[in-house]
């Protein structure tokens, strides 16, 4: 009897163990997924906080840079403000040109004077074009008048040199003429001696 009821105080020992060896895998199993969570948690949470902090940096960059396009904006409508003011007179200048003249407005005025601005480029560029050719038709004119001057230089050269040589060549004529004019006195000679010659013999043969 005692041995049984010490089995069984084993058996109730040996099953308690077991539930609690249970509920300590259970409650480990629960604290593994609970720390996962955790780390997933945190990795979520600095992955937001890193993008935050990037969007951040990316609005303070756009908001100095807006800032930075502001002051010079502020600056170009101080710059048009002065001009505006310093240009109202005229203004009032184109209104009374407007009252006292044929133009609807001052857009109509400032209208017609872009078109004589534009007129007065046209001559401008026309003129320049027309002074652009006569100069080259100047210059053209310059370079035939040159290359004509060379030409004729050229040609007197060799009309004098053709003269050099046509001297030349009278004199050589005059030179061979009184050659020629020996030559045949000297012919004339021998044939007169081999007449005489011709002579002899034909007296001697006889």
């Amino acid at each position: 009897q005692a041995f049984t009821e010490r089995m069984e105080a084993l058996a109730e020992q040996w099953r308690d163990l077991h539930a609690r060896r249970a509920q300590l895998k259970a409650h480990v199993m629960r604290s593994g997924s609970t720390v996962k969570e955790n780390e997933r948690l945190r990795t979520q949470a600095l992955k937001k906080a890193k993008e935050e902090k990037e969007q951040n940096t990316k609005r303070d960059s756009e908001l100095l840079g807006a800032k930075s396009e502001l002051e010079a904006l502020t600056k170009q409508h101080q710059k048009l403000s002065k001009k505006l003011q310093k240009y109202s007179l005229f203004k009032k200048y184109l209104e009374n040109v407007v009252e006292n003249s044929q133009f609807r407005d001052i857009e109509d005025v400032i209208s017609f004077y872009k078109a004589l601005v534009r007129t007065r480029k046209d001559l401008a560029q026309s003129h320049w074009g027309h002074r652009e050719l006569t100069e080259q038709a100047t210059a053209l004119l310059q370079r035939l008048r040159a290359e004509r001057e060379a030409e004729m230089l050229e040609r007197r050269d060799e009309l004098v040199q053709l003269r050099e040589s046509l001297d030349r060549a009278r004199s050589d004529i005059l030179q061979w003429e009184g050659r020629w004019a020996e030559l045949q006195d000297r012919a004339a000679r021998k044939a007169v001696e081999l007449k005489s010659l011709n002579m002899a013999i034909h007296s001697l043969f006889h």
